[in-house]
């Protein structure tokens, strides 16, 4: 027993990049990263997470030095939770949804020695870096481009002479045998987020080593996540490191559906293309996936994984947004679904309204869609609508048409600012009116 002292064999540090390495080995050959028409296997983003990781090691990047990513959910952004703290840096995921100036803040607090920005926040990044002060020293770049979607590549290659680089040339350059050290110890950190800010300002959140990989082998366990699922990212991985499922994905050797934009359409077309077995998502997205644009169900069983929120069919609205008319309860949530499924809606968000007769009727408070594709519809319309889907007390009473409903910085429809709104139209009924 005297001889059973830690030696490296038995205590080496907990992390969760040790994953990406057995994925490799274990699942090869299998998917890892799909994306538009790119399709890469897990040995395959081994193989690019390592010369990430080493270019971003020749750049001069020391360990402990912070690398900050402002990107939507591609396969740069996946790639670079294992390749940052591969290179012995800190991950570092700005907010999409900030502004300028709190980018700026964050830069400059976290000390950012380099910073990896997608094409289409060019402009976001540019601008925060213009806020700094002018003794604070400017991070280099590393462009993400994507020339294929919607041509928005094109508009940041007249800026290339920004950066350093561009993330496909750090791939080309890096050696794809990089030898990365593992932390020294499993409690060295391993990502630095932000708050979004939302009631005060953004806050630092470091995670370690072993606390990741504590929450990924939890996280699967709790969930009852199979090998290889099909994970579709509704979810910005920039929210909390998308809950830790880039690195646990890796874990059970999953399949990564990267989708840069949210789009309802989008998202059933890739459920039924690629077989979705999990998806992430809070309230507002939960409210678009319980029946597809078509009302149809969805072709296959897909577990969504939400942050202290059962799955759709259990879910439980919060109790302010309970409305109860006429003694009637009734959840928002339900509404929002139905009205989710109509063709020419966006957005959608159902608040209680006063009423003197009722107590509070739902008021519904939505955006359209601006493609065309379908006729604008008016108020009354809309209530016809979900009077052949939902029961007569559960349908608005109120329909308010906005071109943009208000949000948080991390997406979330802030109901609290629609539900002063809809007390300040007052009651849409008289007493005594039946």
């Amino acid at each position: 027993m005297e001889e059973l002292k830690a030696s490296p064999a038995n205590s080496s540090p907990l992390t969760p990049l040790g994953f990406l390495e057995r994925a490799a080995t274990v699942y090869g050959d299998c998917p890892s990263v799909v994306y538009n028409n790119t399709t890469y296997t897990w040995s395959e983003t081994h193989r690019r997470c390592l010369q990430v990781a080493s270019s971003i090691a020749s750049l001069g990047i020391k360990r402990g030095d912070v690398v900050s990513v402002v990107a939507p959910n591609v396969p740069a952004m996946y790639e670079l939770h294992f390749a940052v703290p591969m290179s012995g840096a800190i991950l570092s995921n700005i907010n999409t949804r900030l502004d300028a100036r709190t980018v700026s803040v964050l830069l400059r607090h976290s000390e950012s020695k380099l910073v990896f920005v997608d094409h289409i926040f060019l402009p976001l990044v540019l601008e925060a870096l213009s806020l700094l002060p002018p003794n604070a020293r400017r991070p280099p770049l590393v462009l993400i481009a994507d020339h294929d979607v919607d041509g928005d590549g094109q508009d940041s290659s007249s800026a290339v002479d920004q950066f350093c680089s561009t993330y496909e040339t750090l791939v080309e350059k890096g050696d794809p045998e990089f030898r990365w050290d593992p932390p020294s110890s499993e409690w060295d950190p391993i990502s630095l987020n932000y708050t979004s800010g939302t009631t005060s300002a953004p806050k630092g959140v470091v995670h370690c080593h072993r606390g990741i990989f504590i929450i990924i082998v939890n996280s699967l366990i709790d969930w009852a996540v199979q090998e290889r699922p099909v994970f579709l990212w509704t979810l910005p991985m920039f929210h909390a490191n998308g809950w830790s499922y880039p690195w646990a994905m890796a874990a059970v050797g999953g399949t990564n559906i990267c989708l840069r934009r949210f789009d309802g359409a989008t998202v059933f077309s890739l459920i039924r293309e690629h077989g979705v077995t999990h998806m992430c998502g809070a309230p507002v997205v939960l409210n678009m996936l319980t029946s597809s644009p078509e009302n149809q169900p969805l072709p296959n069983p897909v577990q969504i994984l939400t942050a202290g929120a059962p799955p759709p069919a259990a879910i439980k609205d919060r109790s302010k947004d309970v409305i109860i008319s006429g003694g009637e309860n009734l959840s928002s949530v339900e509404v929002e679904s139905v009205l989710y499924t109509h063709p020419a809606i966006n957005e959608a968000a159902v608040v209680a309204r006063p009423d003197e007769f009722w107590g509070e009727t739902p008021c519904a408070f939505v955006s359209l869609r601006d493609d065309g594709s379908t006729p604008n519809p008016t108020d009354k319309e809309i209530m016809e609508f979900c009077r052949a889907k939902l029961p007569h007390f559960m349908v608005p009473k109120t329909v308010v048409f906005k071109d943009e409903l208000p949000k948080s910085s991390v997406g979330k429809i802030l109901k609290f600012l629609l539900r002063e709104i809809a007390t300040a139209m007052g009651s849409p009924s008289r007493v005594g009116r039946s």
